[in-house]
């Protein structure tokens, strides 16, 4: 008996003078992620990634154009449904397609003529949007092949996306890397990380361009879903929807400081909703609009660190296209808020600097966070 004790004593000894290994990050069990082939563009494999989080959540993402294809999320009854506009297959997403739930880039957004000047050199872009440059041209961010790879963390589950927009590409100047970082967080979040750098000034604007629609497939659209916009201005624009270089109080139509139905004043603004509120976080992280809807109990908060955010109604959904599960995505079907630096920045000395230089890191932050009022 008193060799076994000292044997155990022995040993304990050893035990507390041998240092421990760290531990690993411990991951929830239920987290996933999964891979599949999509299709295929310009010879390159087209994947599709499927992520769930902990509590069940689902998004799945394409590293063709970074598009968000379906994104699952409970009602106060506990039944899963998709809450963004888009495609049962790529074929869709390959057709001429209004920007379903893609990453938006070079420069998201309008600028006015397709051309803007830098460093005493005018660049002339693509006029794909009436007489105006849209979304980064003709063949944007959201037409492209991402390389991506998976991660699983102590937040949640995602994928990086990298692309090398090349020096002249659209119109640009400058070789532009950058990264893209979608994470699908324990928190119910969907984390959007931006990232880039370049070797010329070159303007730069990435945003996320997701139809949300908080009924689900329900066949509703979003006039009775109340929204909510951290914002005491937007900037107004002309017929072309290029700003003015005003930046106009929302007193009236424009107002949503309260929380208010989207079709509650929409037929007093003309056109309906496609403007870039500015927001009132003075370009600091934080949360700066809040979608609900009172039927289902779902509730979509905004976080971003961009200084503007284009709230668009979905005024060009005509019926023409026919969705997911054959929905027809009919006017005001689902609503955009695309977090964003201002449109034709490049040419409004006014606004927010746009211009990226060689040495400079690009990096912005924007989060859409989901829960339920019973």
């Amino acid at each position: 008996m008193k060799n076994l004790l000292l044997i155990i004593t022995l040993a304990a000894i050893l035990g507390c003078n041998n240092p421990q290994k760290e531990k690993e990050p411990k991951t929830d069990k239920s987290m996933n992620i999964k891979k599949e082939k999509f299709g295929e563009v310009e010879g390159k494999e087209v994947k599709l990634f499927t992520l769930t989080n902990n509590a069940g959540l689902t998004a799945k993402i394409t590293n063709y154009g970074g598009i968000v294809t379906s994104l699952l999320v409970p009602d106060k009854d506990g039944n899963f449904d998709d809450v963004v506009l888009g495609y049962d297959g790529l074929e869709g997403y390959l057709e001429e397609t209004p920007y379903f739930g893609a990453i938006v880039g070079r420069y998201a957004n309008r600028i006015a003529r397709g051309k803007f000047t830098l460093d005493e050199n005018e660049y002339k872009l693509a006029t794909n949007n009436g007489p105006n440059h849209l979304h980064g041209g003709i063949k944007g961010f959201d037409k492209v092949v991402w390389e991506a790879e998976e991660f699983i963390n102590e937040d949640g589950v995602g994928i990086k996306l990298h692309y090398l927009s090349k020096d002249g590409e659209e119109g640009y100047p400058g070789n532009l890397n950058v990264d893209v970082s979608y994470t699908l967080t324990n928190k119910n979040e969907l984390k959007i990380e931006y990232k880039a750098t370049t070797d010329k000034p070159t303007p730069i604007n990435l945003s996320h361009h997701s139809y949300f629609n908080l009924s689900g497939t329900s066949g509703r659209d979003i006039l009775d879903q109340k929204l909510w916009i951290h914002a005491d201005k937007y900037t107004v624009v002309d017929e072309t929807l290029i700003p003015t270089g005003e930046l106009r109080d929302v007193t009236g139509p424009m107002d949503f400081r309260e929380p208010t139905t989207v079709g509650e004043r929409i037929e007093k603004v003309e056109g309906g909703y496609d403007h870039n509120y500015v927001l009132n976080n003075n370009g600091n992280f934080g949360k700066v609009a809040e979608l609900s809807d009172p039927k289902t109990g779902r509730v979509m908060e905004v976080y971003t660190s961009e200084p503007g955010m284009q709230f668009y109604s979905g005024n060009f959904l005509d019926g023409s296209i026919n969705g997911k599960k054959g929905i027809v995505y009919t006017k005001h079907f689902g609503l955009c808020l695309e977090t964003q630096h201002f449109p034709d920045s490049p040419n409004q000395p006014g606004f927010p600097n746009t211009i990226l230089k060689p040495g400079e890191v690009f990096e912005s932050i924007t989060i859409y966070k989901f829960y339920l009022n019973p």
